[in-house]
């Protein structure tokens, strides 16, 4: 027996029992939460370990030219994923799946601790256009390596030789920077995005909606069933204003040369060709472009990845002079202005040089034979203030407004300007540069088209683009409204005519003589810009002097008034402006003769607004064809004789030149494809 000192205390036996209770509440809430509280969650778990989600991409839509012709296409390829919702170690796989698959293992590892954070129905993807023998290795091992997977993907098949990269762009997979931006909040890792060009520019028509395929699997991963498959929407096809015909005799002309071409029809705006040197090729974009790759084309000195069409800002040299003309004139002050040029003269203290002693010059002349000495009188007697506010007024300083990203603005100087940036005053000795194209002006060769195509217009400027405005969604209705704007600075009439007169004489008698075309109405103005100092470049050697030769400009229409092509190149070291003008003139020739093909026979012609007649019919007077002026006899006379207006030829049905852009196969687009 025990004795009372032994027996237990009460209120142990209290602690103890509320101790059990406790132990039971916690048991029984466990219980209530696995089977009650989080059911549906666990249920969820339990459905991922038979239930394997697999995703199928959309393919992008495909870029078509004004005609309907496929610039970029798609080709089918596969992918292999990396399925994260299987439950498994995927860690303890690495090695295997990095040595099956000839990828770095180290590289694999990094890559699945970056996405551990998002949700676990993303899969990876591990690589992309993988061979037939890589494609039987993951086959091969499906039982050992259920979280493998292949999908088929539609990678972009972009032009051979890099024909319309700039413009085009290229995509790649979104990066976690891009995902941290509101603008791609809503895409998720893997997804093929573009990242330039026309590609980003009209990604959300382009990209079209994924979707996704849920197959029943056993226990070895193995696709027992399908439980529901839903199909992906295509992206839509974007037609752009680029004319293939116009764009191949550009990029033929440039060559590998570098610089920029710009074809745009000034009437409407729409760019008929946008090349830019040197180039890239998208298509190593379009699976994923390799480290040793990207280094190499982001620290080339030359920049080939610079859309030089509307990033290159560089002094426009005499293409300016156009502008200024403009604002001499409008003035009322180069009518009567005549300047005896003796090879320069002396401004504010200093001797301004000019290429030549051209001896008495008026307003014409200067322009054809580019003199800068009568620049810089006029750049004297307008004064920095005028000349800016005519600048401006054409665009200069500022972006087109082009849709595409990443346009920059140029610079047009001024007292404020300069009193902004560098907090010190204008010196008038400033102005004598800035008349002839120099000093701090800076343009882009899309601006100079835009700009010296309105003057050739009649003071009409409309804003550049690469999509018609018509056939965009209304997500892009408000940005793209602006497309069909024009904006007009006026230019009296006899003014237009004097300016137009000269600058087809540029191309007849004046500085680009070598680049008349016989029986096309060719206008055009030449630039040669300094990139560095005569006194820089005096103590320079030889290889020096080369690398920082002058840029070659011009800019040039058909006809000179009212032209329907403004087309203006930069050939970068290319030295005299003419030089750039034999590549302008092959883009015009290539546009008109095509113009002349698409009519419904050779020997019509269009008089103004009447039907069309034939050429053994009396006419009673001169018309006019594609810039040439042709007398009742038939003949044609290339001299003094053409006149300007707009050439209105009927479009024909004939076949066109090229069925698509080179290296892309010539798939006839469906009627749907393109709207007309």
């Amino acid at each position: 027996m025990f004795s009372r000192e032994e027996k237990v205390p009460q209120f142990r036996l209290t602690m103890v029992q509320y101790a059990i209770l406790v132990v039971f509440l916690i048991l029984a809430f466990g219980l209530w939460r696995l089977q009650v509280g989080r059911s549906d969650y666990y249920s969820s778990l339990a459905e991922q370990n038979r239930i394997k989600q697999v995703p199928i991409l959309a393919p992008r839509g495909k870029i078509l030219d004004r005609e309907g012709r496929i610039i970029v296409d798609n080709y089918p390829s596969f992918s292999v994923l990396l399925l994260r919702d299987q439950h498994r170690d995927l860690m303890t796989d690495v090695d295997m799946i990095a040595d099956g698959l000839r990828l770095d293992p180290k590289d694999l590892r990094t890559r699945l601790r970056r996405i551990a954070a998002t949700p676990g129905y993303q899969p990876l993807f591990v690589k992309d256009d993988i061979t037939p023998d890589e494609l039987a290795w993951v086959e091969a091992h499906r039982s050992e390596l259920p979280e493998l997977d292949t999908i088929t993907v539609h990678r972009r098949l972009y032009p051979k030789n890099g024909f319309l990269a700039h413009l085009v762009g290229y995509v790649g997979e979104v990066s976690e920077e891009m995902l941290n931006s509101p603008q791609w909040e809503l895409y998720n890792p893997g997804d093929i995005v573009g990242k330039s060009g026309v590609e980003l520019q009209y990604n959300d028509i382009l990209m079209g909606k994924n979707g996704s395929r849920q197959v029943l699997v056993n226990s070895k991963g193995k696709e027992v069933g399908l439980l529901s498959d839903v199909p992906a929407e295509p992206g839509k096809p974007l037609r752009l204003t680029i004319d293939l015909d116009v764009q191949i005799a550009a990029e033929q002309a440039l060559g590998d040369e570098n610089g920029a071409i710009v074809a745009m029809d000034p009437h409407t705006g729409e760019i008929l060709a946008m090349v830019s040197r040197p180039v890239f090729d998208p298509n190593e974009f379009s699976v994923r472009v390799s480290r040793e790759n990207w280094n190499r084309l982001i620290t080339d000195e030359s920049k080939p990845l610079l859309n030089k069409a509307i990033q290159a800002q560089l002094a426009p040299g005499s293409t300016f002079k156009i502008i200024m003309s403009v604002a001499g004139l409008q003035e009322g002050i180069a009518q009567n202005l005549v300047v005896n040029c003796n090879g320069g003269g002396d401004f504010y203290g200093r001797f301004f040089k000019c290429d030549q002693k051209h001896g008495s010059v008026n307003i014409s002349r200067a322009i054809y034979d580019s003199c800068d000495t009568y620049y810089y009188t006029l750049g004297e007697k307008l004064g920095i203030g005028k000349i800016a506010q005519y600048a401006t007024a054409f665009g200069l300083g500022q972006k087109t407004g082009i849709d595409l990203p990443q346009e920059v603005s140029g610079i047009m100087p001024s007292e404020e300007w300069k009193a902004k940036n560098y907090k010190q005053k204008w010196f008038a000795g400033e102005t004598i540069s800035v008349s002839i194209g120099q000093g701090a002006v800076a343009a882009t060769p899309i601006q100079l088209a835009r700009a010296l195509g309105g003057i050739a217009m009649g003071g009409v400027l409309r804003t550049p683009h690469v999509a018609f405005p018509d056939e965009l969604p209304s997500s892009y209705m408000q940005a793209a409204a602006h497309y069909n704007d024009e904006k007009r600075v006026p230019i009296d009439a006899q003014n237009w005519t004097t300016i137009t007169d000269a600058m087809a004489d540029v191309t007849r008698i004046g500085t680009a003589a070598t680049t008349h075309l016989e029986g096309i109405d060719f206008a055009g103005k030449t630039g040669t810009a300094q990139t560095v100092s005569l006194e820089a470049r005096s103590k320079m050697g030889a290889e020096n002097k080369k690398k920082f030769s002058d840029n070659a400009w011009f800019v040039g229409v058909t006809p000179r008034r009212d032209p329907q092509i403004v087309v203006a190149v930069l050939y970068q070291g290319g030295g005299w402006g003419w030089h750039s003008g034999l590549l302008a003139a092959q883009v015009i020739k290539a546009y008109v003769e095509k113009q002349r093909r698409l009519q419904h026979n050779a020997t019509l012609y269009a008089v103004a607004d009447e039907p069309l007649v034939s050429p053994k019919k009396k006419l009673e007077a001169p018309v006019e064809v594609s810039g040439v002026w042709h007398e009742p006899d038939g003949t044609t006379d290339g001299g003094n004789e053409l006149q300007g207006g707009r050439i209105k030829i009927p479009m024909g049905k004939g076949k066109p030149p090229v069925k698509a852009a080179p290296g892309v196969d010539a798939i006839e687009p469906k009627p749907s494809e393109v709207k007309r």
